[in-house]
């Protein structure tokens, strides 16, 4: 696949627009938002519906896809902020029209439930910014590095300042030790589960996959790890990057740690695997871009995570 469109950086006075694509949000988180976005010099627009509520959806499907199409189609907008998941966002993904984004791509920032989002957007060409969202803005104070590395993508800071971006991390006891290159995708397991087969599927030839999961039984989340080995995703990727699964109970069936089980279903693979990487339903839920070129090094005593693309 040809490299993927990366949207400009910001400087301050651009606008970013909240949008609620998926569930319906507490209106403090999205003013919570608005306050940390405006804190960087930012102008700052909440789509009409961002706020709506329609059962556990921010509005109708339609209110929903008006308020993302109409971001998408802004001129002046150069990102697009996602409030919150949930579920929803696959009512949206074969409706959007990217005719004008081409003209002006911006970022779109989230993860959970925009999984669904990222994949579209990848599918049409443009990187986007797996990352914290409106609660996390609210409730972290300014100084948090997920923020601060959020805030640094979006201005281009650890660009502009030279050299590599990245993240480092310890190693864990059942990772795959290498070195590999490849373009970083993934997201919320079941999420991207539920797009296999489809236009939205993610790519595996080339690819470092990242993976992260909440509330999902651990038998289901080996399960949908089974389907990716059997479906022969797995033997295509060039790394594979664990993240955390949380809020689950463990269940005995397993006879296992929820690592434990996965480490059997990937121990033929020779590509480096990392586990417990920080990404996920965390407070230290590290901002990755979705399409970008990346080295993963995963040491015996700690893993690297360096982003290649020089605008970034």
């Amino acid at each position: 696949m040809d490299s993927l469109i990366f949207p400009p950086y910001l400087q301050e006075g651009d606008r970013v627009v909240i949008i609620s694509p998926s569930g319906k949000i507490d209106k403090a988180f999205l003013k919570g938002a608005r306050k940390r976005l405006e804190s960087w010099g930012l102008e700052v627009v909440v789509a009409p519906h961002a706020g709506g509520s329609n059962g556990a959806y921010a509005g109708t499907i339609r209110q929903r896809l008006e308020d993302l199409q109409a971001a998408m189609d802004d001129e002046k907008a150069k990102v697009i902020f996602c409030s919150r998941g949930g579920y929803g966002a696959v009512h949206l993904v074969d409706k959007l029209d990217f005719g004008r984004f081409r003209q002006h791509p911006k970022w779109l920032v989230g993860f959970s439930d925009i999984t669904a989002l990222h994949n579209v957007f990848q599918a049409n060409g443009f990187a986007s910014l797996h990352a914290p969202m409106a609660r996390h803005l609210t409730v972290e104070p300014a100084d948090d590095f997920c923020t601060q590395a959020l805030r640094d993508i979006l201005f281009g800071a650890a660009a502009t300042a030279g050299g590599g971006f990245g993240y480092t991390c310890e190693a864990h006891k059942l990772n795959h030790r290498g070195t590999a290159e490849g373009t970083l995708r993934g997201g919320n397991l079941a999420v991207a589960y539920g797009l296999r087969g489809t236009p939205y599927d993610i790519p595996p030839e080339g690819t470092v996959l990242f993976i992260e999961d909440v509330g999902e039984r651990p038998h289901a989340i080996e399960r949908m790890v089974y389907n990716l080995k059997l479906g022969g995703v797995l033997e295509r990727l060039s790394g594979l990057i664990i993240g955390q699964f949380t809020e689950y109970e463990e269940k005995k069936q397993l006879g296992k740690e929820l690592y434990a089980a996965l480490a059997d279903v990937l121990k033929d693979y020779d590509y480096p695997v990392c586990f417990n990487f920080p990404v996920g339903h965390v407070t230290m839920n590290l901002p990755l871009v979705c399409g970008a070129a990346v080295t993963l090094e995963v040491g015996r005593k700690e893993v690297k995570l360096s982003f290649n693309n020089p605008t970034i």
